[in-house]
């Protein structure tokens, strides 16, 4: 759907900076205080970050658009709760690669399961569900000194199935105001440079400007950012720039 400026004010709310994230990706449902960390250590949370999803970055106050993409993801079997990272991200076409960690610090339930539409999940006997909030290093992958490092807080919507896989959860992607894989931080060109703000996701981009984002069932910049990097931003264009 394009974006319909009738709609801006709307959306301009729903994508308030006041909110937390974690309020923003649950879109407010009611969590268990308890942190089930220990609870779920044995999964494994890996395919939740290399979906084939439209992935929305930014960088700096001018939102300059940036493009990542994490190509591999594998649990590290002598600390489980750490992923290792591989992956690529773009700045103004020019193409880097990165190494990395993704170290999951907190696990929270859902207090009650939700099934979608018409509750169409239902059947599927969905055990748990829940947000991971985990911390990310990325470094990219370079043999100059100076390298860049995207760091911060990642915050991942997952559901544990009837066989005991943990699965992305897309069960309200019908929702417009809805995004997964929140990664809220910065972007240094060198560990010794001070950072400028980076945050990407899935569908969305978390923690925008609220003048951004102006779509209503899907994300659409507005006008003032098009030339940041947006000129060719389409929501239907299938991208393989990392291949």
């Amino acid at each position: 759907m394009k974006a319909l400026l009738i709609l801006f004010l709307f959306t301009s709310i729903a994508w308030s900076q006041n909110n937390t994230p974690l309020q923003k990706i649950t879109n407010n449902t009611a969590l268990s205080s308890k942190n089930a960390l220990a609870t779920y250590k044995a999964y494994n949370f890996a395919n939740l970050w290399i979906q084939d999803r439209p992935t929305l970055g930014i960088l700096g106050k001018n939102h300059q658009r940036l493009k990542i993409k994490i190509l591999s993801a594998k649990q590290d079997k002598k600390d489980l709760n750490n992923y290792i990272i591989t992956g690529k991200y773009a700045l103004k076409e020019k193409i880097y690669s990165f190494v990395g960690t993704i170290y999951i610090t907190e696990i929270r339930e859902v207090k009650n399961l939700h099934f979608g539409v018409d509750n169409e999940y239902e059947s599927q006997k969905i055990k748990s569900q829940g947000v991971l909030i985990a911390k990310y290093e990325f470094k990219e992958n370079s043999p100059q000194k100076s390298n860049g490092i995207l760091e911060g807080k990642l915050y991942s919507k997952w559901y544990l199935s009837a066989k005991n896989e943990i699965k992305y959860d897309d069960i309200e992607l019908f929702s417009d105001s809805y995004f997964n894989n929140a990664f809220i931080g910065t972007w240094k060109p060198q560990p010794t440079a001070s950072g400028k703000i980076a945050n990407w996701g899935d569908y969305r981009v978390p923690n925008a400007n609220d003048d951004f984002d102006i779509g209503a069932g899907e994300f659409f910049p507005s006008k003032k950012y098009i030339h940041q990097g947006w000129e060719n931003y389409s929501p239907t264009k299938k991208e393989n720039w990392w291949k």
